[in-house]
């Protein structure tokens, strides 16, 4: 799965895992050594997010069931808890600074493809990737 912010015309990330089962959602990211350059996290019907167990910080947009984003956390340090939005549809997690690098922002339309990332028609000749840190 892919993400794209509409909006801005930019890439979020072409590799997304989707926590599908209740133990991908309790486990999220806990004991992954980071989030690569491209990578995501979506984790649907979620309200708020923890980085407890990690050992990396991570943005994390909300998104409401349009796809809109409703809430931003740039750089969630480990060991901390984000904000609960109780509007959001779903969190996305992204390696840090790709909310700043893209540009993204509270409302703006993000839309989440299924579609393998080849065929996905780039919106912008640059696709962001954090600088590491």
């Amino acid at each position: 799965m892919s993400a794209i912010n509409q909006t801005k015309k930019t890439v979020l990330a072409l590799d997304i895992r989707v926590a599908r089962s209740f133990f991908e959602r309790v486990r999220g990211l806990i004991g992954s050594s980071s989030l690569e350059p491209g990578e995501g996290f979506l984790i649907p019907s979620c309200k708020g997010i923890h980085t407890f167990g990690m050992n990396y910080p991570i943005d994390a947009i909300y998104i409401n069931r349009g796809g809109e984003v409703i809430g931003i956390m740039s750089h969630l340090a480990p060991n901390s808890i984000g904000i609960v939005n109780f509007r959001a549809h779903s969190v996305l997690e992204l390696p840090p600074g790709v909310i700043e690098g893209t540009h993204t922002e509270v409302g703006d339309l993000i839309s989440i493809l299924s579609t393998p990332s080849s065929e996905i028609p780039l919106l912008s000749q640059e696709i962001f990737y954090p600088a590491p840190h």
